[in-house]
């Protein structure tokens, strides 16, 4: 029965991702087969060469596509460097931690050699994270192009409107719908976190000051105390500690399965945000019929959630740009 229902869902996202991309009108698979026809071939073929020479990198694209489409909708403007004084979104906290510039800067350039000024940044990250989570056994999604880059990147909108890892589900909700995004795409789309990493102040809080009292005892009730004093013992062994890696998804972070969800029924969900998903009826719901199933059914649920996060208030036409370096305007 769980399957079944599980499939149900799956074919009422389906539904959905159609007609999201019905209303996106001027995006379409191969926009660029006459203008750059090998464009989508050699982001593929640089994700191919190098990610697995560095597999974490799949992460931090896929991150950034999605803190990219938070602000502005899907447009690049997560790439801008900030100008004259100006901060730009990379320079706000939600994306200190970005990484993964420097190569995206370099797929452009190979892109940029083949078809000068053809390609935006935006599709290019779309592409570019779409690809390297297959190179990583991830599932693969569509991704329709034609975006345009934005030529504005503001700090405090990136503050604004990334979702933090301390909200509760209300404001988790209100955040994706705020995009047109519904409650299965903040389900799936926090799957993410199957290869996801997280920094020790991202969630320090719930290890030693939940309430304010502070101290190792002032822990958050909601998280697995046995988990949570592991990650005061051998991890975050301070509450200041601002460097500390942590992998969301202990002992299998490089590899796209189900371990996020698994995590998550036993309390051992890293952020506040996290476990909020098991808040609400509906989200527990689904959070427990994926993680029963086969991996397949969460494959299609997380690659149809990706194409309509990828559609979100994306420019096209005549607005914006086609940047030729993503890290600034033209000009």
């Amino acid at each position: 029965m769980a399957v079944v229902a599980m499939m149900i869902v799956v074919a009422a996202v389906v539904g959905r991702a159609s007609a999201a991309e019905e209303d996106s009108g001027k995006l379409r698979q191969g926009f660029y087969e006459q203008s750059c026809p090998r464009a989508e071939q050699i982001v593929r073929h640089y994700m191919e060469q190098h990610v697995p020479h560095a597999p974490s990198v799949a992460a931090t694209l896929l991150r950034t596509h999605f803190h990219d489409c938070f602000v502005r909708g899907c447009d690049g403007s997560v790439l801008l460097n900030g100008t004259n004084g100006n901060e730009a979104e990379k320079d706000s906290p939600p994306n200190a931690s970005l990484r993964g510039f420097a190569f995206l800067d370099r797929v452009k350039a190979v892109v940029e050699q083949e078809c000068p000024g053809v390609v935006s940044c935006a599709d290019v990250l779309a592409l570019a994270a779409r690809d390297a989570i297959g190179v990583i056994g991830g599932p693969f999604w569509r991704v329709p192009t034609g975006r345009r880059d934005g030529r504005v990147s503001l700090k405090q909108e990136a503050l604004d409107q990334i979702p933090g890892p301390t909200m509760n589900f209300t404001d988790l909700l209100a955040s994706f719908q705020s995009k047109g995004l519904e409650l299965p795409d903040l389900v799936w789309l926090s799957g993410a976190h199957t290869i996801g990493i997280a920094h020790c102040d991202s969630f320090s809080e719930r290890l030693y000051n939940f309430t304010g009292r502070g101290g190792p005892s002032d822990a958050d009730p909601s998280l697995n105390p046995v988990y949570a004093a592991n990650l005061r013992r051998t991890k975050c062994a301070t509450p200041t500690d601002n460097t500390t890696i942590v992998e969301m998804d202990p002992g299998s972070f490089l590899t796209f399965d189900l371990g996020y969800y698994h995590g998550l029924l036993k309390s051992r969900g890293l952020f506040q945000s996290d476990h909020a998903l098991l808040m609400d009826a509906a989200a527990r719901a689904d959070v427990e019929s994926v993680a029963s199933g086969p991996p397949e059914v969460f494959f299609q649920l997380f690659a149809r959630s990706m194409m309509r996060l990828g559609m979100v208030d994306v420019k096209t036409g005549g607005e914006g740009e086609i940047r030729r370096h993503c890290a600034v305007v033209n000009g």
